[in-house]
């Protein structure tokens, strides 16, 4: 199993100097030197912000679900994602929505079928620059695993301050994959699931 390294940015950093550090690790990936064949630079994944308890089949997203979505914008401030993909369930629209107001990119939506994890890394491989993916605890490690051969295991239920950046390799390079947080930090414990399957 490849080894991804994980960065966490200290809780005690200044919010600006914090936005710094994840700007230069997104601009990194944009200035790696790249083939002209259309895949993207760099790929953000994360799962959608803190939901409401109901309705339970698509609710949307809750006081702190709507702190997380302003926080992943400001995660991307020196950054124009091209594409941003996202599911058929609110939460997701909505955890992408400040990236979309800020940028005018209108989301590609992808259903939540037995192919979604296909079909979202096809949409995403076939674009161009950065692209925000928007899922679900069981979708985006799933989809980072398509995309970069790892064998992650889902995401927890009370995780959801997780960020992946997936650099797709060129010729001859690997595609690399950072594990990075955002916004509020998820409790202590939030990534002990054992035999869980979250959604």
């Amino acid at each position: 199993m490849p080894r991804i390294p994980a960065f966490a940015l200290p809780r005690r950093l200044p919010s600006a100097m914090r936005l710094i550090l994840v700007g230069t690790m997104l601009l990194g990936g944009a200035l790696a030197p790249r083939m002209a064949s259309a895949q993207p630079s760099l790929v953000v994944l994360v799962r959608h912000g803190e939901k409401q308890p109901a309705p339970a089949d698509d609710p949307s997203l809750s006081e702190a679900g709507v702190a997380r979505a302003n926080a992943l914008d400001a995660a991307l401030a020196h950054s124009t994602p091209s594409t941003i993909v996202v599911s058929v369930r609110k939460r997701t629209v909505e955890t992408a929505a400040v990236v979309q107001q800020r940028t005018g990119v209108t989301p590609t939506v992808i259903g939540l079928d037995a192919q979604h994890v296909k079909n979202a890394a096809a949409a995403i491989m076939q674009a161009k620059g950065v692209v925000l993916v928007v899922g679900h605890s069981n979708t985006i490690p799933a989809i980072v695993n398509a995309l970069a051969g790892t064998t992650l295991p889902d995401l927890c239920d009370a995780s959801y301050a997780t960020m992946f950046l997936v650099t797709p390799g060129t010729s001859g390079s690997k595609t690399q994959v950072v594990k990075a947080h955002y916004g509020a930090p998820d409790a202590v414990g939030a990534d002990r699931c054992a035999g869980m399957t979250p959604r």
